[in-house]
């Protein structure tokens, strides 16, 4: 399915809608019948939805093939490609493909180390970072590859890129923030956001930048979920309250509509945007969107 001009997720950046965006995470083999399932729930909720690169370094099914199917079913997909899997011929070869099926939406990350995953003997290539991988991109669109060689025919992406608010040094941050724009990031999306004072400091700078910031936003599924990422997972920090919300309640998929929907409702007028990272609940997303008024 082709989806008109007007329809595409680069055209509403920066027109002042409230946008939002959810990962899938490829399956473990063949079978997309859940992620299927989750594009038909939030198709005409959501503006895109991004295809996780073998995030957490788990093997999964391959991020473009996804994409594709995301595309044909009338979303407009944003693919992660990460910088650990492939050198750069692999990656501005995968950068092409994408753009041949259509694909415009990129978000350029560093990946996350093998020895995380459920591979740890694998050997991670990291043949250039996040930053650099950017500005190839911008390249290929100007018709040149990372060598300088002539393209017969160029792509056309919107380039997006990964921010945390909740850095410990915003400084540094802020610097990072600036050479990604300057690679020819032109949306970012955030960490998981629960810190809304946080996100508020970092908007106070970024907006200086004039590119869209959509805050992440974590679907938190239990007690025991949100204990585990605060101990194993940098740049997440759920707070006590939120905790014992958890532990209170007796149905742990209506607190996590709740819960969700409270920061979504916090985030706006904050951030351009929220990037849902639903974590296999993507069928509670419509409800969270509704109790939040956003769509």
């Amino acid at each position: 399915m082709t989806l008109a001009e007007h329809e595409r997720f680069e055209q509403k950046l920066g027109k002042g809608r409230f946008l939002v965006t959810m990962e899938v995470n490829p399956p473990k083999g063949t079978d997309l019948t859940e992620i299927e399932g989750a594009i038909a729930r939030v198709k005409g909720l959501v503006d895109a939805i991004n295809v996780t690169d073998g995030s957490g370094a788990i093997m999964r099914d391959c991020s473009l093939a996804v994409a594709k199917a995301v595309w044909d079913a009338g979303v407009d997909p944003i693919l992660q490609m990460t910088c650990r899997d492939r050198n750069r011929l692999a990656l501005q070869a995968d950068l092409l493909g994408a753009a041949m099926l259509g694909i415009r939406n990129v978000l350029l990350l560093t990946g996350d180390d093998p020895k995380a995953g459920d591979h740890p003997d694998a050997k991670p290539v990291f043949d250039i970072n996040s930053a650099t991988l950017m500005q190839v991109a911008r390249g290929l669109t100007q018709g040149k590859d990372m060598a300088g060689k002539e393209l017969r025919g160029a792509p056309r992406f919107c380039i997006g890129a990964a921010a945390d608010p909740g850095a410990k040094d915003l400084d540094v941050e802020m610097q990072k923030f600036k050479a990604k724009i300057d690679g020819g990031s032109q949306f970012f999306q955030t960490q998981a956001v629960f810190d809304i004072a946080s996100l508020k400091q970092f908007m106070d700078r970024a907006r200086a930048f004039g590119k869209p910031v959509l805050a992440g936003l974590l679907l938190v599924k239990s007690a025991k979920m949100a204990r585990y990422m605060n101990e194993h997972v940098w740049g997440i920090h759920v707070p006590d309250e939120l905790i014992s919300r958890f532990e209170r309640s007796g149905d742990a998929r209506r607190e996590c509509v709740a819960v969700a929907a409270q920061l979504l409702n916090d985030v706006r007028g904050v951030a351009d945007g929220v990037h849902l990272y639903a974590l296999g609940w993507e069928d509670l997303v419509p409800q969270i969107l509704k109790d939040a008024g956003v769509r």
